[in-house]
């Protein structure tokens, strides 16, 4: 893997991108940034109050402004949920490695669930977290498959990470 390569963890919300992020950044002995950190950053306050203010469609253009600066930098990026809706991320993160965290509607639906911070995430269609975890992943899942040159099962931490580890170098 080259080492100057950017690194990008996708997948749904609460499938571990930062947790995974992170621990990959360890074991390469380089930097992690988030999108969605970036974007909260740049707008001066949480990503809900943003959308709620300013709608999707802004929120989606910070989101891009955040995946440009993240892809210029070398080390791991944990991309938004929704970073592969838009043709032009999708473009972006073909110029890195692209590793999905494939993760069970039920694992997501727990973790969304017993998250503290849920309240900062805007609805995604104003169901049930078991409801809306299903449809979101049923119309995104495709994209995170054709966007992804790895593909990570959920498990436990350093497994996961240790695989991604081997994975990449496979790559390259």
């Amino acid at each position: 893997m080259d080492a100057q390569k950017t690194i990008f963890l996708i997948g749904p919300r609460a499938c571990g991108k930062t947790t995974v992020g992170r621990a990959l950044a360890r074991r390469l002995n380089c930097g992690f940034v988030d999108t969605d950190h970036l974007v909260v950053e740049a707008v001066g306050c949480e990503i809900a109050d943003y959308v709620a203010a300013r709608g999707w469609d802004a929120f989606r253009d910070r989101e891009t402004e955040a995946l440009e600066r993240a892809a210029a930098l070398s080390g791991v990026v944990g991309c938004g949920g929704g970073i592969v809706l838009r043709e032009g991320n999708r473009q972006i993160l073909g110029g890195g490695a692209v590793l999905y965290l494939r993760t069970s509607v039920e694992t997501l639906a727990a973790r969304l669930a017993s998250d503290p911070n849920e309240a900062q995430r805007p609805s995604l269609t104003g169901k049930s977290v078991a409801d809306e975890v299903r449809e979101v992943l049923a119309a995104r899942a495709p994209l995170y498959e054709a966007c992804a040159d790895i593909v990570l099962d959920e498990g436990e931490l350093d497994a996961v990470a240790d695989r991604a580890v081997r994975e990449l170098g496979r790559l390259g």
